[in-house]
């Protein structure tokens, strides 16, 4: 092949090579980072777990449940606390007014001691 021939292609080949890559006939979509219902509850169970266990580590905590009755709504977690390497869980349980959500009653239930 000559020179002017080779030297040709390359100039198009980098020409073009940008569009190869991102098209731009695409429609994408960037999907946004929903926040779940409960994130603000589960904080509220996190906050108050510290407050009564306030050496204990909490290294893990789910979403057990969410219960309405009535006007009335229960968002029940589970929480995995580590306290001078003993483990434990703790069931925080919140209490609240649906629409207000005005809080009546937060239970903490600390259950089976793991070593």
């Amino acid at each position: 092949m000559n020179k002017p021939l080779i030297t040709t292609f390359l100039c198009i080949l980098f020409i073009f090579m940008p569009f190869l890559s991102n098209p731009h006939n695409i429609d994408t979509v960037n999907a946004e980072k929903t926040i779940p219902s409960h994130a603000k509850w589960g904080k509220i169970a996190m906050q108050k777990a510290t407050e009564k266990y306030p050496s204990a580590k909490i290294y893990d905590y789910l979403h057990v449940k969410r219960a309405q009755k009535g006007s009335y709504t229960t968002e029940t977690f589970k929480l995995w606390l580590n306290e001078d390497n003993k483990k434990f869980e703790v069931v925080v349980t919140i209490h609240f007014d649906t629409k207000s959500e005005k809080i009546s009653k937060i239970s903490l239930q600390k259950q089976n001691t793991h070593t």
